[in-house]
């Protein structure tokens, strides 16, 4: 095995080796390309004057005023409570705030 490979080494640097090679090369140079056009371009010149001021428009007409509501009526009066009871004497609570 150690022996085959190195002579499929040396077959291969052989045959690769042995192929035909042209003497001379020869080498084409594309033609140079034309230069460009050269472009135009407009330059714009001073501004001209201003124009005139246009006229002014015409007012918007007012619209009528509307009517005044009607009033409504006064409500009822509401019904009067029920009278308390006249105090008693002795009758004092007091009250201690827990802690």
């Amino acid at each position: 095995m150690k022996y085959s490979i190195i002579a499929a080494a040396l077959s291969g640097a052989i045959l690769l080796s042995a192929c035909e090679r042209p003497a001379t090369t020869t080498v084409v140079t594309p033609a140079a390309a034309p230069a460009p056009a050269p472009v135009l371009v407009a330059v714009p010149g001073p501004a001209g004057p201003q124009g005139a001021t246009g006229a002014t428009g015409d007012a918007a007409p007012k619209g009528e005023t509307g009517a005044t509501g009607n009033t409504g009526a006064t409500g009822n009066t509401g019904a009067t409570g029920a009278t308390g009871q006249a105090g008693k004497t002795g009758d004092t609570v007091i009250v201690v705030p827990p802690r």
